[in-house]
């Protein structure tokens, strides 16, 4: 009878250490992951990153549960959410839009943390540099083609001579999209004049002072130009003046045309980033940034805005 009991107690021992060391092969697999998401504003881009990046998680047949959060375009806010991830000790941190993405990065840096829509994350402070991060963040950018756009730009106006950029100057993103934009139009034979904005309070009336000084207008991937899009529009197209933006969504809201990154297939490509680094154990802070491929990049037109300006397009 002993014997019985010691065999029996014996197979036990070995089901358990078994089943342990079972369990631990599959972890990765099985595991419901902990992600919290910050959406710094209501934006048809910002959102489509996120749905993108939510439906590259369902593909890859990762499981989580996501605390979607929208800090409404306050930076305060944001800084709450953050702390919030942080408190309810997370997996990773989906960090959307530049201003989001500072406010995660300065709340941890231990948690992973992806970010897209964000144009320099090195410019931004998020990065050592976008080659080999060092920290606990990577992602995606949403770097426009800017050569590509204002040479857009330059076929649907071939005879204008002043470009308008308008731009918020409080986002790091746009400071540097305005940069590179304002050295592709001099370099083209334009003269460039800025017109910036502190906050959305002052888009109407900055817009409304650029009719009569310029022939077209640029917009980067501002999002608070962004977020004021179809009053922007309503002044620029009754004055005749065409705007070449940074993204489609800006088109839909009354924009003129646009050579953009699709934002959806952004997210999309985050989350394969994702399951690097919850299911394969890759070291975030050797992941490079990544960029959109070029076949993502479609040209998109507002033809009834361009009926009524009497703009023609050449794209050969």
């Amino acid at each position: 009878m002993k014997k019985t009991l010691s065999i029996l107690l014996c197979l036990i021992l070995l089901a358990s250490v078994c089943a342990c060391g079972s369990s631990g092969g599959k972890d990765d697999g099985e595991k419901t992951y902990k992600i919290g998401v910050i959406i710094l504003t209501d934006h048809p881009a910002l959102q489509a990153a996120c749905d993108g990046f939510l439906a590259g998680m369902d593909e890859l047949g990762i499981k989580y549960e996501a605390d979607i959060q929208n800090a409404q375009g306050e930076q305060t806010v944001c800084a709450t959410i953050a702390t919030k991830f942080v408190n309810d000790g997370v997996d990773l941190i989906f960090a959307i839009a530049t201003p989001a993405a500072q406010a995660v990065a300065q709340a941890t840096d231990t948690i992973p943390v992806l970010v897209t829509a964000v144009t320099d994350p090195e410019s931004a402070g998020l990065v050592n540099t976008n080659e080999m991060p060092g920290t606990n963040v990577s992602g995606t950018s949403d770097m426009n083609p800017i050569e590509e756009q204002t040479t857009l730009l330059m076929k649907l106006v071939p005879d204008a001579k002043t470009i308008g950029i308008l731009y918020c100057s409080s986002e790091d993103n746009s400071i540097l999209q305005e940069k590179l934009a304002r050295e592709a139009l001099e370099a083209k034979g334009f003269e460039v004049l800025d017109f910036t904005v502190a906050d959305s309070g002052e888009v109407q009336s900055v817009t409304q002072s650029m009719v009569g000084k310029v022939d077209a207008v640029y917009i980067p991937t501002d999002n608070v130009i962004a977020s004021s899009m179809s009053a922007v529009s309503v002044i620029l197209n009754q004055a005749g003046i065409p705007t070449v933006v940074g993204e489609a969504n800006m088109v839909e809201n009354g924009g003129t045309a646009t050579y953009g990154i699709n934002y959806y297939n952004l997210g999309k490509q985050t989350a394969i980033m994702a399951k690097q680094v919850l299911v394969e154990g890759a070291d975030i802070s050797t992941m490079p940034i990544q960029y959109s491929p070029e076949e993502d990049l479609e040209l998109t037109l507002n033809q009834e805005a361009m009926d009524a300006m009497n703009l023609t397009l050449d794209l050969e």
